[in-house]
């Protein structure tokens, strides 16, 4: 028994992921090809089916540790059940990004945060100019306000784009 482990996205192309590519090369016929999880064999529904075929036209057995899937016990109808399975996890993951989607515009019509830092209030922003007027170096004017020092810039660069 040889173990193959690796921590890479597997929307990885199979070039980049070294240890999936050992494996595939290893495997013969007779061999059972053990996963965590289905999708950690390709980057997409196509690709995940067409291995799993591959495999399986080399007499290669598939099982996943989530229990998802044992090719051994579904013969001939492994490829219907896997195409199912894998459509399935796309279905989801389009889902789960239209939500996300929808969270987002929601928070933009109600003003909710999306996220990022908040903008520098109008008092803090006459505040750096008026220290910078006054001599003040950038470091001063960052540990009197609390701002950083690339913001002060943005903030100072911007009042002379304005002038």
């Amino acid at each position: 028994m040889e173990v193959f482990a690796e921590k890479v996205s597997s929307r990885a192309p199979l070039e980049k992921r070294h240890q999936l590519r050992a494996c595939l090369e290893m495997l013969r016929e007779g061999d059972e090809l053990v996963i965590s999880k289905l999708d950690r064999l390709g980057r997409s529904q196509v690709e995940v089916i067409n291995r799993l075929a591959d495999l399986q036209e080399k007499g290669i057995q598939i099982r996943t540790l989530d229990g998802l899937i044992n090719t051994r016990g579904l013969g001939r109808l492994a490829p219907l059940v896997i195409g199912l399975l894998t459509g399935l996890s796309e279905v989801e993951r389009s889902l789960i990004q239209e939500r996300t989607k929808e969270s987002v515009e929601h928070r933009r019509k109600t003003g909710g945060n999306l996220g990022g830092r908040p903008k520098t209030s109008e008092k803090k922003e006459r505040l750096v100019l008026r220290l910078r007027s006054e001599g003040d170096s950038y470091r001063s004017i960052r540990d009197q306000t609390g701002i950083s020092v690339s913001t002060i810039q943005r903030i100072l660069q911007n009042q002379e784009v304005a002038s």
